[in-house]
């Protein structure tokens, strides 16, 4: 399959390319830990936690984390990087493939952070399922946080066409969101913001997206 694939690219570029995105978070991490810091919470799940720059830094600014991915090689690079920099206490790591239901109960966790994880190899009703398990696992008034790479992309309509507007560029297979697909995942949150950003050297377009789950009862 086309996505078990992609799979083993990571694998492969975890392994040849341990920090590949360098050491320190990224910017939307630093946006994420002070709204999560701001509004209370106090642990974060992580999807899509690569090899780590951005679950070692909420463990830092004194969240208990859990780390997840679908790359066992990233995960072990977290836990090593935890131990020695003396957070092993507060970073948990697990493997999770967000094809399949998040194996977490309902209202575990206060903060989620995806960083590009959503617009990988994603079908458009796989994303709309996961965001919608993102809410069941967060607690009332929870946030998430995440990021996407959108159809004003230099990459979106180039490359190898998937369908559903993923692209493949250089053995990586990206979802490219349009505003309209932000909004609806939106649909049942309070939408706080969408930011507009670039990133690295071509660069990459993404918009960073926060929204907060209903305070239900």
């Amino acid at each position: 399959m086309a996505q078990d694939a992609q799979r083993e690219h990571w694998q492969r570029t975890y392994e040849a390319h341990p920090a590949m995105y360098g050491a320190e978070p990224s910017d939307p991490a630093l946006h994420a830990a002070d709204v999560f810091a701001k509004a209370g919470a106090r642990d974060v799940l992580e999807l899509g936690a690569g090899h780590g720059r951005d679950a070692l830094y909420f463990a830092r600014r004194g969240f208990t984390v859990r780390a997840t991915d679908f790359s066992p090689v990233g995960l072990g690079r977290i836990a090593e990087g935890a131990e020695a920099a003396g957070l092993g206490a507060r970073v948990a790591t697990q493997v999770v493939d967000v094809r399949e239901p998040l194996p977490f109960g309902p209202a575990s966790t206060d903060a989620v952070f995806a960083h590009m994880l959503l617009c990988m190899d994603l079908s458009t009703r796989r994303i709309e399922e996961l965001v919608t398990e993102v809410r069941r696992a967060l607690r009332p008034g929870g946030t998430f946080v995440y990021t996407v790479r959108h159809t004003g992309d230099a990459h979106f309509g180039t490359g190898l066409s998937h369908g559903d507007d993923v692209y493949e560029h250089g053995g990586f297979a990206v979802h490219f969101f349009s505003r309209e697909l932000v909004d609806r995942l939106a649909e049942g949150w309070t939408l706080q913001g969408v930011h507009a950003f670039a990133e690295g050297a071509l660069p990459r377009r993404l918009w960073r997206v926060t929204m907060t789950a209903p305070a239900h009862d």
